[in-house]
C-alpha cells in the first residue's frame, strides 16, 4: 500500500455519502498519512459533499464538502475510505459511475462484512470495529507515530461506530487502540461532546417529531423522516441519525428501522441488538449492506416500495411483540 501511495502523482480520497464519524475520520487521518509520506492528496471528498455539523471540529472537514471532478476523473490513485462498493457515494457515483468503473489503481480500506473487495488492493478487516481502528494500524506498520490532532480524528471515528466503545463490535484490540490513541494525545472529551453530549434545538426538535411517528411493524419499530420535518425544525438530515439507534433499545423490538424520505427515494437505516437478527442481510435483501447489527440501503420512491420493504422485513423477524402498537395507514404521517 505505501509502494502504490508513493508511486500516486494525482492521489485522490473518498468515502461514502451521508458520512459519519468513522467515514469522515478515518479519511482525514488516512489523508494526513499521505502527506507525511510526501503525496498529499490533490483531492478528498464525501459522496454527497457535505459534512455533519458536529463533525466540522475535526482538523481538514470543511475541505470534504467540495470536490473537484476533474481531479477524479484525472486520478492515478483513488483510495476508498470506510466504503462496502463504490455505489456507497451516492451522488458523486452516479454523477461519474463511467470513472468510477473503468480500470485503474484502487486501495479499498474497510471494516464492512458486506464489502466486495472491489479495489485493485483491499485492506478489509469485518473484524475491526471501525475503518479508523484499521487507519491507526496503518499508522503503527509503517512505524509512523501519531500526532495529537490524528489521533483526536481517528478516536472519533472509532467513538462514532461503537457508540462510545458500547457496541458488540468494541473488541479487546478496539480498546487497545483507544488507550493509545489517547495516549498519543487524544482529545477523548472533546469527540465525546461533539458526538453525544451537545445537540442542537434543531436536533432535539427533529427527534420530537420523529418519535411522534413512531410505528410497529410486527416486531419491527420504525419511523420515518420527511422534508416537511426537516423544514419544521431547521435540522439537516444528520441531525436524525441516532434516532434508529434509540429504537433498537425499545423492550420487544428486534430491529429498528428509521427512513428518510429523499429526492432520488427512500434511504434507510437498520439497527438491532438481538444476537439472532442480522440486518446485514436484511439490507442485503434489498440491495444494501453494513454490519450485523448496523446496516442500510435504499429503496425507490413511492410508498409501495416502503411498504413492501416493511412488510418484508417484519416477517424475515417473526411476530410482533404482544405490546406492539399497530398503526392504520390512515394514521401515517403526510
Amino acid at each position: 500500500m505505501r509502494d502504490r501511495i508513493l508511486h500516486a502523482q494525482r492521489l485522490v480520497l473518498l468515502t461514502h455519502s451521508s458520512p459519519d464519524a468513522d467515514a469522515v475520520g478515518s479519511l482525514l487521518a488516512m489523508a494526513s498519512l499521505c502527506r507525511r509520506l510526501g503525496r498529499a492528496p490533490v483531492a478528498m471528498a464525501t459522496g454527497d459533499h457535505a459534512v455533519p455539523d458536529n463533525l466540522r471540529f475535526l482538523d481538514g472537514a470543511l475541505g470534504l464538502t467540495n470536490v473537484d471532478d476533474q481531479a477524479i476523473i484525472d486520478a492515478d490513485l483513488l483510495i476508498f475510505m470506510d466504503c462496502s462498493d463504490p455505489s456507497r457515494l451516492g451522488p458523486l457515483y452516479y454523477r461519474l459511475q463511467p470513472e468510477f468503473e473503468r480500470r485503474r489503481d484502487c486501495i479499498n480500506i474497510d471494516h464492512h462484512v458486506t464489502n466486495d473487495r472491489f479495489g485493485s488492493l483491499n485492506l478489509v478487516v469485518p473484524a475491526a470495529a471501525a475503518t479508523s481502528e484499521i487507519v491507526t494500524r496503518i499508522y503503527q506498520s509503517l512505524d509512523m507515530g501519531i500526532e495529537p490532532g490524528e489521533a483526536t480524528t481517528l478516536l472519533a471515528g472509532i467513538y462514532g461506530d461503537t457508540l462510545g466503545l458500547r457496541t458488540p463490535s468494541t473488541t479487546p484490540s478496539t480498546l487497545r487502540v483507544s488507550a493509545e490513541l489517547i495516549e498519543a494525545g487524544g482529545d477523548v472529551d472533546t469527540v465525546v461532546d461533539y458526538l453525544f453530549r451537545l445537540k442542537p434545538f434543531s436536533t432535539i426538535a427533529l427527534w420530537g417529531e420523529a418519535l411522534s411517528h413512531v410505528q410497529w411493524r410486527g416486531a419491527l419499530i420504525w419511523t420515518a423522516i420527511y422534508p416537511e420535518m426537516l423544514a419544521k425544525t431547521g435540522a439537516t438530515r444528520a441531525e436524525g441519525e441516532g434516532i434508529v439507534n434509540f429504537l433498537a433499545g425499545a423492550l420487544g423490538a428486534r430491529a429498528a428501522c428509521l427512513l428518510y424520505l429523499e429526492p432520488w427515494g427512500w434511504r434507510v437505516s437498520l439497527r438491532s441488538l438481538a444476537d439472532d437478527v442480522d440486518v446485514a442481510w436484511l439490507a442485503k435483501r434489498h440491495g444494501g449492506g453494513g454490519h450485523t447489527r448496523a446496516a442500510g440501503c435504499r429503496l425507490e420512491p413511492g410508498e409501495a416500495q416502503r411498504e413492501r420493504f416493511l412488510d418484508d422485513i417484519a416477517a424475515q423477524l417473526g411476530p410482533a411483540p404482544d405490546h406492539a402498537i399497530t398503526v392504520s395507514s390512515g394514521d401515517e404521517p403526510v
